[in-house]
């Protein structure tokens, strides 16, 4: 079949939107955020009031600003990823720094011996050196202005100019045993560990990318804990491909990387405030009531930094 839609002009759109059922409270500022947002970005977002996707219909009552309110939550939910993966990230660098530098030496991550496979380990060098090459950071300035050999700054330096993708296949192809160390901090299995970061990137990329991230089936899942048992419970296993799992993983890891991070009480007051179904993105129906999320539930964010 061919392709013969064709353009429509945002007037069109919004008039599309009214036949379909949908209430438009103020049509000056729905044809704002049409402008600005594209009609296509806000597909997904009304999903959930459609009464019929085949036809497109809307449920009654449904309204623009109800749809809206879904967009602004997502753009707000992925600042507030981006702020938790920042610290699991730092975290995650120094550790894998720390443990290669004392245990391997400060130029350990070109000893192709360390990693499970030597051509992995050319390949990723490959791609650290280029980010080493394109840095404009003043250490690696100082480094290169100052020692010939190795071409590249220590472990140390280097995993400040590592991307979180490229700190993720570095760890994933450590030997186990190297994982280990670096996984037990976080009292976290080095199966569980690799995997996490993996999908961190992912997560991380979405939201990088301004991608959606409410309501959305991941394609690249975590690896569900068995240990400890306190980080096992609040894992919903009926729900892998939902983002509730990466957020009780980021919670947990918080909670021992910056203990004081709020973290949770800011998730639980941006869903209070746009009223979202959080059951929509995996959490479980009872999760109010888990010991996990008790501080979500029991004092704001803003309680909490007074």
């Amino acid at each position: 079949m061919d392709f013969t839609k064709p353009a429509r002009t945002h007037q069109e759109q919004l008039g599309l939107l009214e036949a379909r059922g949908l209430h438009i409270e103020d049509r000056d500022r729905a044809l704002h955020y049409l402008r600005h947002l594209n009609y296509y970005r806000l597909t997904a977002y009304w999903l959930p009031f459609e009464a019929d996707h085949d036809t497109h219909r809307f449920q009654q009552g449904a309204s623009f600003d109800a749809l809206l309110n879904l967009y602004v939550f997502d753009r707000e939910f992925r600042l507030l990823l981006l702020d938790a993966i920042e610290r699991v990230e730092v975290s995650l660098r120094a550790g894998w720094a720390y443990h290669m530098a004392h245990q391997h030496g400060p130029h350990s991550y070109l000893d192709a011996s360390l990693s499970v496979r030597g051509d992995w380990h050319a390949s990723h060098l490959a791609k650290l050196e280029a980010e080493v090459s394109r840095s404009d950071e003043t250490f690696v300035a100082h480094y290169r202005n100052t020692y010939r050999r190795p071409a590249t700054p220590p472990v140390w330096a280097v995993c400040e100019v590592m991307s979180l993708g490229l700190l993720s296949r570095w760890i994933t192809h450590l030997r186990p045993h190297d994982r280990e160390a670096i996984a037990k901090p976080y009292g976290l299995n080095q199966k569980v560990l690799q995997a996490f970061v993996r999908h961190l990137t992912y997560v991380r990329n979405l939201c990088a990318h301004h991608s959606r991230v409410w309501n959305r089936r991941l394609t690249i899942t975590m690896k569900l804990p068995r240990k400890p048992r306190a980080l096992a419970e609040v894992i919903n296993a009926n729900e892998p491909r939902r983002l509730y799992n990466t957020l009780v993983m980021l919670g947990y890891l918080l909670d021992i990387i910056s203990p004081n991070h709020h973290w949770k009480q800011r998730l639980g007051d941006l869903i209070r405030t746009h009223a979202i179904d959080a059951t929509l993105m995996g959490f479980p129906a009872d999760w109010k009531e888990r010991d996990f999320w008790s501080v979500v539930v029991g004092t704001s964010s803003q309680e909490a930094s007074q």
